[in-house]
């Protein structure tokens, strides 16, 4: 699973060839999440409402990263760390 961010506990990768929509998968102690990306959204994961605004929040900042990194992964090439969130 390559990693693309990591902050504040919470570990954000992106899995190869993963299915439609365009998404990326959160870690956070025991809870999992799984984010759209365009739409921004949660599709799967319930936990802390901090965690969920913390993830909505970089999500939006980081759009077309995340974009660009799914093509990536459909492709199977490497993929670029994004910057955390602050």
């Amino acid at each position: 699973m390559p990693e693309l961010a990591r902050f504040f506990g919470i570990v954000v990768v992106m899995l190869y060839r993963d299915h439609a929509p365009p998404h990326f998968h959160a870690f956070y102690g025991e809870e999992e999440w799984r984010v759209g990306i365009q739409p921004i959204r949660v599709l799967t994961g319930v936990g802390s409402s901090r965690v969920r605004s913390l993830l909505l929040e970089w999500a939006a900042l980081h759009q077309d990263e995340l974009l660009a990194d799914w093509v990536r992964a459909q492709n199977r090439e490497p993929l670029l760390p994004i910057d955390p969130l602050d």
